[in-house]
């Protein structure tokens, strides 16, 4: 893999006293925008994208519901966030849930040997530190094991809309030593997460915000979740440099991916994004995956920001 790190507005997190369940107000920051990654002019292998919070021609799934509190911004009662729920990722068919996450869990074991470096040096931040963890997205599980294994302390949040992915991410979470009370399967999108404001220490969330329907309301999710302190951790396949072969590729057939990978977005600039989101200081990194040279999902953006 070739790697590129630009560190933006590294900062250590601010000391933090975490308020429990209190209703946090989130403040604007200036930070950088993100630097995209180098692409040679190479024509595209026509490789389209597994992901979605993990996911393979689909937007991910899940089965379980806590309870929320009133809060400022973006809380949400119960009905409002299964009305979020329903708008986003309309019911499917029993078949097509499971057909894609069997896809999903079978179908991603390259790409998740190439990315787990990467993931390795960021999960560090929270491995052993975080004690209640949200992932958005979790999909089936890949993740736990940089974060969660044999680990009887955390505290587990897996949020994805296909309820389908339930089972493959309980088998990760035991085949890593994750006691089974310790994970809480939350059937649920990104935008609209049924969690107390300021509750959890870490967001985990990888391949997710490429395929979400509105990236920003899912930033302010993880900002209003998050603890003052707190860390989200991410992985985003984004859009190749303007002027390149691979941007033209990825702009032509971005409407064709939307379409086959359940809302998959090739041309999205999430380090952008996650810049101008408000986090108070950002580690942010690229890399372009070797083994796909010229792929649709080469450039990545990984890294760190903190609440």
């Amino acid at each position: 893999m070739s790697l590129k790190m630009v560190t933006i507005l590294h900062q250590p997190p601010a000391s933090s006293q975490f308020q429990s369940l209190a209703c946090l107000k989130t403040t604007q920051y200036n930070t950088s925008v993100a630097v995209a990654p180098k692409q040679q002019s190479v024509v595209p292998v026509l490789r389209f994208c597994s992901c979605g919070g993990r996911r393979q021609f689909i937007e991910a799934a899940t089965a379980a519901l806590l309870p929320i509190c009133p809060s400022n911004a973006s809380s949400l009662h119960s009905d409002d966030y299964l009305d979020v729920l329903n708008r986003i990722h309309p019911p499917r068919p029993d078949w097509y849930e499971e057909f894609y996450a069997s896809v999903l869990d079978s179908g991603m074991k390259s790409y998740e040997a190439e990315i787990a470096g990467y993931k390795s040096h960021i999960f560090k931040k929270i491995r052993g530190r975080a004690k209640r963890v949200l992932e958005i997205g979790i999909g089936t599980g890949p993740n736990l094991g940089f974060y969660a294994d044999k680990n009887d302390e955390v505290q587990v949040f897996g949020v994805d809309p296909n309820k389908k992915m339930e089972k493959y991410a309980r088998a990760a979470a035991e085949a890593v030593g994750l006691p089974s009370k310790n994970f809480q399967f939350i059937e649920a999108v990104a935008e609209a997460v049924p969690l107390d404001d300021a509750s959890v220490d870490a967001v985990v969330g990888t391949l997710v915000l490429c395929s979400v329907k509105d990236v920003n309301m899912a930033l302010r999710e993880v900002k209003r979740v998050l603890k003052p302190g707190g860390l989200f951790v991410f992985v985003e396949h984004v859009a190749a440099k303007d002027g390149t072969i691979l941007k033209l590729f990825q702009s032509v057939l971005d409407p064709l991916q939307q379409t086959l990978s359940d809302g998959c977005h090739l041309t999205r600039e999430t380090g952008k994004s996650i810049s101008g989101a408000g986090f108070s200081s950002l580690e942010l990194s690229t890399a372009s995956l070797n083994n796909t040279p010229g792929s649709l999902i080469s450039p990545h953006v990984y890294g760190v920001a903190y609440n």
